[in-house]
């Protein structure tokens, strides 16, 4: 592999944001048919590097080789022509164009002086068929999954004969079975010598598709490794800079009284029949593949999504909940899967983020705000998560996503609650930062708190559940005990047709 000149070679490259490095010096070469995994903390370095790879920043110093030589990217325009192509967590395709539109956008073949549709859908399927893939290049891209716009990003990508194609988080929001179906593609572009940079927090995700890779930290370059010879502690080590010991930091806890049950709930055409009880000091599991059901029954038990069947009792209350407010006085606490659009207002800054729920504490007699008193509250509550800023009056888009999920995290829990939800509460975080939540979590359990948690990764599901329940179709098709859970039995619950 290594025998051929780098697709892409960056040379001591450097790149600074108001005073601060983002970039230190790092190096990279990737070569033609390997695929190159980038790993990193959040805030390591690796969109900064990626977007400095792509056009969107130029770098201070340092050198940006392409096939051997020294280029300037004045645009992301200037590198796609050059055969680079980004691939990013969400898709950017356009939702009322077609999937052959999309492929061609800017391109598409002309006749006369018009579009020869013909000639367009036929190049489109041409390129879908050397994906391995059967879509009808007729569909709108709004009826598509994130997986198959991902795929026809990729035959964009390939249509403009890209020799490096970058993927950024690219399975975050994938099923089990599209993962794979997306690694299947990955090698086939592997196969015919294309050049691919995988980002992922996944480990495991690497060590099934990746032939070497890089590790930033703190904006420095730490080193290469080839994949078959590396072992998940060094690279963890090598992420962090210290050792993770236990990454599922999982402590026995005193279990309680049932602090929630629920009993035939049902939300129509989301969920039906949906029956469990968590208690005091329990972490429990939900697992399940995307769609199953399991967000929507989080968001009823919080009072966002409406019921229409079912009873919920607390603390062996029956009770109603129809909004969050009711929810959070009932001792409720709800972290969401999508941080960005539901956890955070991200132009307000850290403490405004964290005293949100709370705000009614500090508020004087004709609707007055004791700000000191709210700011040292937020001081603690950021300490207390270890959150890493420029200080409380940072803007939360600003902050890491890891960061960014300690900061919706210490919002919460400032509500003092006794049941807490948590959807994919480490999606998108980095090593070290998953730890941390993990020992939090443990901690709380120990505290009496019970926790429901949603997750899809089975790592995650195995290594911090007392007691696990799985979702299909919006049933209830599992329940395991921590001793008996497997990865096997949970994916075949999660898989097995219901009975009729």
């Amino acid at each position: 592999m290594e025998e051929k000149p780098p697709v892409i070679q960056m040379q001591d490259v450097s790149k600074s944001f108001g005073g601060v490095r983002a970039l230190n010096n790092v190096s990279i070469a990737v070569f033609p048919g390997e695929v190159h995994a980038l790993l990193g903390e959040n805030g390591a370095g690796k969109s900064t590097l990626i977007k400095t790879m792509t056009g969107v920043y130029q770098p201070d110093s340092g050198g940006i080789y392409f096939r051997g030589e020294l280029v300037r990217f004045n645009g992301p325009r200037d590198a796609q022509q050059m055969g680079i192509g980004a691939i990013y967590q969400e898709p950017s395709l356009f939702p009322d164009l077609d999937i052959a539109e999309n492929i061609l956008a800017g391109r598409q073949p002309v006749s006369g002086g018009r579009i020869n549709w013909r000639a367009m859908y036929r190049e489109a399927r041409e390129l879908l068929q050397q994906l391995g893939v059967h879509l009808d290049p007729r569909t709108k891209a709004r009826n598509l999954s994130v997986a198959q716009q991902q795929t026809v990003e990729i035959a964009r990508a390939l249509s403009l004969n890209a020799q490096l194609l970058i993927m950024d988080e690219p399975t975050s929001s994938l099923t089990l079975t599209e993962v794979e179906e997306l690694f299947r593609i990955i090698r086939q572009l592997r196969q015919a010598g294309t050049a691919v940079i995988f980002i992922s927090h996944r480990l495991e995700e690497l060590f099934a598709v990746a032939d070497r890779v890089t590790i930033l930290r703190d904006g420095n370059y730490v080193g290469t490794r080839e994949m078959a010879g590396v072992k998940t502690g060094e690279l963890i080590q090598m992420m962090v800079g210290r050792e993770v010991n236990e990454l599922f930091p999982k402590q026995a806890a005193p279990m309680g009284k049932t602090m929630l049950e629920v009993k035939g709930l049902t939300a129509a055409g989301r969920f039906e029949n949906v029956s469990f009880a968590l208690r005091a000091g329990e972490i429990l599991g939900v697992a399940g593949l995307i769609g199953a059901g399991r967000t929507d029954v989080a968001r009823a038990l919080f009072g966002i999504q409406p019921v229409s069947a079912g009873d919920i009792a607390i603390e062996g209350r029956e009770v109603t909940i129809q909004n969050p407010r009711q929810a959070m006085k009932l001792g409720l606490a709800f972290v969401p899967e999508d941080r960005q659009h539901h956890g955070l207002v991200l132009p307000m800054n850290i403490a405004a983020n964290i005293t949100l729920p709370i705000l009614s504490r500090f508020t004087r007699t004709g609707g007055w705000l004791r700000e000191r008193a709210a700011r040292q509250v937020a001081v603690a509550a950021a300490r207390k998560l270890e959150v890493k800023s420029a200080g409380i009056g940072q803007k939360a888009r600003e902050l890491s996503g890891g960061n960014q999920q300690k900061v919706v995290l210490a919002k919460w829990l400032e509500t003092n609650p006794r049941i807490l939800i948590l959807d994919e509460p480490t999606r998108g975080i980095d090593v070290g930062t998953k730890a941390a939540v993990h020992q939090l979590m443990s901690d709380l359990a120990n505290q009496g708190v019970a926790i429901l948690m949603i997750s899809s990764e089975l790592p995650e599901i195995l290594g911090m559940s007392d007691r696990i329940l799985v979702m299909r179709e919006g049933h209830i098709t599992g329940e395991y005990k921590r001793a008996e859970a497997t990865q096997e039995k949970i994916m075949a619950s999660a898989t097995a047709v219901l009975p009729n």
